[in-house]
């Protein structure tokens, strides 16, 4: 009809446009396709008087120009475009520069896309009832306000959910620390009702020691949570989302129906956010899916509670793992307080076991070794079956134990002992004297060391070598002369008795 109006009665694109009610452009196509078709006169020439024909001639699919038509190396360009600063433009200009008769870039952009997604195929994961629980952070936290100093905490959120059923836990913790991660693991597993076999979880550097896809290291506290509730731990890949995309998506949805109603509102505590997300939890795990017609936990009443194992009898208590060397003085420090082992283990490393009450220290596997744990710092707990005999004799050696020791022996001995640690400034000082009078009861007879340290008071000679003279040279068996003691000569740099009252 255009080209009627056009060549038929001489009408201006303007004029056939607001005839046929069309756009100026279009009109303008129309007679752009009837020309490159060679239809530039009217009436038609014979064999085009059929409208289809002609739409066919018209209409029909203009070719690509002649060109280059070899394909880059896609394997090459994916290996390429890998390397860092390469990208798409430099490598089609590269191509270009080999084949200038080569196709252009949003083709090659075009081709490249196509490539990626032939060799990319994306795995559907269909997880089995009881098989799998999947456990992350969200990247989006909650302030928590401290009511007293008005100092602003980022809340961390941590999701768990079930592959079968999409059950979904979540919950609130300080912080990804090793004690709030294990705690919310627990926590999840406790919610569920049950132990799945397997739970996959991100790569976090507190729970992960070495994030081999093959052979991952648990930190030891993770791997004896594992061990509690007989599952196994799967860290996923490094920066590869879809290993664990059920819980992804559970991420999702949790930001989007729990934490983006509670934007509006101001929480204090923990305990008050955890509440008003449990709240929300329950109408997540209770709405009906859309594409599904069930809720969540419809579905996991229905397939996936009964596949579940029993959870534990008692709960995981908490304990972190640490190593430590023997000190020489057969003490290992654990939380900055010092905890005995036997003397045997000198310079050896043992693994510790901390937990909120108890300090459990192992050797080979073999525990070596209990205490009570303590808030002291810098103190030292000590058991006296693991020091050497030769310091068992001083482990709990006081001045009231030498003294009483003494007495046994008799009241000059008991005297004496306590002269010798009464005349030193510590009476920690006068410990080994004290020890070896009572070592010359063993050697002597009793009444002599009784005459001995009498003897040995009466002449002011208060020492060990003085008593152990007295006994050598027989002195203990005469009668000490006591009179009166001669004044002492006057001398400039003696002070004199007056100088001490």
């Amino acid at each position: 009809m255009p080209d009627w109006l056009t060549y038929e009665q001489g009408l201006s694109v303007r004029a056939v446009s607001e005839r046929l009610k069309l756009s100026k452009t279009t009109v303008s196509t129309y007679l752009l396709r009837a020309r490159q078709a060679g239809l530039t006169v009217w009436p038609l020439p014979p064999g085009y008087d059929d409208d289809a024909a002609v739409e066919r001639l018209v209409f029909r699919r203009v070719g690509r120009p002649a060109q280059d038509r070899e394909e880059p190396d896609w394997p090459l360009v994916a290996r390429e475009i890998k390397r860092k600063g390469v990208t798409l433009v430099l490598l089609w200009q590269e191509y270009r520069a080999a084949h200038p008769n080569g196709y252009g870039y949003t083709w090659f952009c075009d081709r490249f896309l196509s490539f990626q997604r032939r060799t990319h195929v994306s795995f559907r994961n269909r997880h089995e009832a009881g098989a799998v629980m999947q456990t992350d952070y969200a990247g989006q936290t909650v302030p928590l306000i401290d009511p007293v100093t008005c100092v602003i905490t980022p809340a961390q959120i941590f999701v768990a959910v079930l592959g079968a059923s999409s059950f979904t836990f979540a919950m609130a913790s300080l912080s990804q620390q090793l004690p709030d991660w294990i705690d919310a693991q627990c926590r999840a597993l406790s919610f569920i009702g049950g132990v799945p076999r397997a739970i996959v979880c991100d790569n976090l550097k507190s729970g992960v020691v070495k994030a081999l896809w093959f052979e991952p290291t648990l930190s030891a506290t993770f791997a004896a949570m594992a061990e509690h509730y007989d599952t196994t731990i799967l860290p996923t890949r490094s920066r590869r989302p879809r290993d664990k995309g059920k819980v992804e998506g559970a991420v999702l949805i949790v930001e989007r129906w729990i934490l983006a109603r509670l934007r509006n509102r101001r929480f204090f505590s923990l305990a008050d956010l955890n509440a008003a997300i449990a709240d929300l939890l329950v109408d997540l795990n209770d709405r009906p899916m859309r594409h599904v017609g069930k809720s969540r936990r419809a579905i996991f009443e229905e397939i996936e509670r009964t596949a579940l194992a029993a959870l534990p009898t008692s709960v995981f208590e908490y304990a972190e793992w640490k190593t430590a060397r023997v000190h020489p003085d057969y003490h290992i420090e654990a939380d900055k307080t010092f905890y005995s082992v036997p003397h045997r283990l000198i310079g050896r490393q043992v693994d510790v076991r901390l937990t909120h009450r108890v300090v459990e220290i192992f050797y080979d596997h073999v525990r070596v070794a209990s205490h009570m744990r303590t808030s002291q710092r810098r103190g030292h707990v000590t058991v006296n079956e693991h020091m050497p005999k030769s310091h068992q004799r001083y482990a709990n050696i006081s001045p009231a134990s030498l003294i009483e020791r003494a007495r046994k022996t008799g009241p000059n001995t008991a005297m004496f002992v306590e002269r010798l640690m009464v005349d030193k400034p510590h009476p920690e000082q006068g410990y080994r004297s004290a020890m070896g009078i009572l070592s010359l009861a063993r050697r002597y007879e009793h009444d002599r060391l009784e005459a001995a340290c009498d003897r040995a008071l009466v002449i002011g000679a208060v020492t060990y070598s003085s008593v152990n003279a007295i006994l050598k040279a027989g002195l203990d068996k005469i009668q000490p002369t006591t009179g009166p003691l001669k004044p002492t000569p006057a001398h400039g740099n003696i002070r004199g008795g007056s100088y001490y009252q």
